[in-house]
């Protein structure tokens, strides 16, 4: 009896106590669970001390324990991390952080004499407050994962110097995008009348087109050094394979991601007949600095023949920290340029759009319910970038959280045709060392919880993978 009167009482509250009530206890279970996950996968890690016997043959037990260390360390980070975040977040809703900031952001445009009446220059000032306590805040948290466990499994390349150079960067270039992008937003929202939510999907959908066209050209360099692949045999047979599957590829650039970290990735962007593709330096065995830095530190350097070359610089050589050889660097490209063929860049921007429009619809039912604004502290006024923020953020959190589940679950699917693609490109063999190698350069932990794997991985796991390329590897 005493619950069901609990919950009686509960239905009794008034409206936006029930609505703040719901959001609060929704963000806590969240937490829970992703707490529940994350401690059945940090189990695999203490007790999983040996390389298990099926991964034997592609894994040695120094890069297995380094990598279970890392994977440790980090889940340990994202436990704590994950913890202040939740009970920050909490803290801000109980005791009216939100109000408060949209006050002060009011007082700030007094100030410089606008009114309330001015309300798209006060959300302005808002989202810049926002962003800036957000970078503050989250600002220590990203120097101890940096320069602490990034730093102690040889992963970081940045001075302290670069890192506060690069956090200032960053925080200029976000907020000259999203200013501008959130004030027309407002305005569209304010003057379109009755189908505005139209309006405003279809020019977040103009945005998103064109920070896609426009990232690698403009705003990645301003981060990263990005120079064309010089002419080569591996330039050479990039275009070979893009010609054999009519990819429309215009440039290939080598990017300097090894001053930032020793992680690596390589993708492809633009539309229609302009794509380029990017490789990480530290993807490509032969570009890779630190692969160099190895053996200068010792002051030997190897025999491109590797005939005549001491024990200790032929250790070197084999032990070196990543990269892959240029027929695995193919190989990947082949699995990312698959992703293209069959055509899981458009079903993902279909379906990102499909998203995109069903929320603004939802917002545009929900914006007139002013029981939704009283519960965050809003009771005379209703500011449409607060709505926006109430509804997409909090309202919609459980619906958010069944979509990511089910995009992952897509992912995967899409890994796994990758893949296949790439196989009937005869790059099994070469796809299936290069995950290893890449395994190993990322130090990522092979063995998985099923259910924190189903939950959180994109990818497959890495002996998924090489099992459904171990029937096709070509001799």
């Amino acid at each position: 009896m005493g619950m069901w009167a609990s919950l009686d009482a509960m239905w009794e509250m008034p409206a936006e106590k029930r609505i703040f009530g719901a959001v609060l206890l929704f963000s806590w279970t969240v937490y829970l669970w992703e707490s529940f996950l994350a401690q059945r996968q940090r189990r695999i890690y203490k007790t999983t001390t040996h390389v298990p016997p099926e991964l034997g043959q592609i894994m040695d037990s120094e890069t297995f324990e380094k990598s279970r260390l890392y994977q440790l360390d980090k889940s340990t980070f994202s436990f704590w991390s994950g913890l202040y975040s939740e009970i920050e977040g909490t803290l801000i809703l109980l005791f009216g952080g939100i109000p408060y900031l949209w006050r002060l952001s009011g007082r700030f445009c007094g100030y410089a004499g606008f009114g309330p009446e001015y309300e798209i220059t006060q959300s302005l000032v808002f989202l810049l407050l926002a962003t800036l306590f957000s970078a503050l805040t989250g600002l220590p948290w990203s120097l101890y994962n940096t320069f602490v466990i990034e730093e102690k499994h040889g992963f970081n390349q940045q001075t302290l110097g670069f890192f506060m150079k690069d956090a200032v960067k960053k925080f200029v270039v976000t907020q000259c995008i999203l200013l501008p992008v959130s004030s027309l937003l407002l305005y569209i929202i304010k003057i379109g009348g009755d189908y505005f939510f139209i309006y405003a999907w279809l020019f977040t959908l103009v945005v998103s087109l064109v920070l896609v066209t426009i990232y690698a050209d403009y705003i990645a360099p301003l981060f990263d050094k990005f120079t064309p692949l010089p002419e080569g045999k591996l330039k050479q047979e990039i275009e070979v394979m893009a010609k054999s599957i009519d990819f429309p590829l215009t440039k290939v650039y080598v990017v300097e991601g090894s001053k930032r970290s020793s992680h690596s990735n390589a993708y492809f962007y633009g539309f229609f007949k302009n794509k380029r593709i990017v490789l990480f330096d530290t993807l490509l065995e032969e570009y890779s600095v630190l692969n160099k830095d190895i053996l200068e530190e010792s002051g030997m350097e190897p025999r491109k023949d590797g005939e005549g070359d001491s024990e200790e610089i032929k250790a070197k050589v084999k032990n070196k920290k990543q990269g892959c050889k240029n027929e695995e660097v193919l190989a990947v490209l082949g699995h990312e340029l698959g992703h293209w063929k069959l055509g899981h860049t458009v079903k993902n921007i279909i379906i990102s759009q499909m998203n995109s429009f069903l929320c603004f619809f939802l917002f545009a039912v929900l914006i007139g319910r002013k029981e939704l604004f009283a519960a965050f502290g809003f009771h005379t006024s209703q500011p449409t970038l607060i709505g926006l923020l109430i509804i997409f953020q909090f309202i919609f959190s459980p619906y958010n959280e069944v979509l990511s589940f089910c995009l992952t679950v897509l992912s995967r699917r899409f890994e796994f045709q990758a893949d296949a693609f790439a196989k009937k490109l005869g790059k099994a063999k070469d796809l299936y060392s290069a995950l290893i190698k890449l395994n190993k350069d990322n130090l990522g932990f092979p063995v998985s919880d099923w259910l924190f794997s189903m939950w959180h991985y994109s990818h497959p796991p890495l002996l998924e993978r090489l099992q459904a390329l171990e029937n096709s590897k070509q001799d």
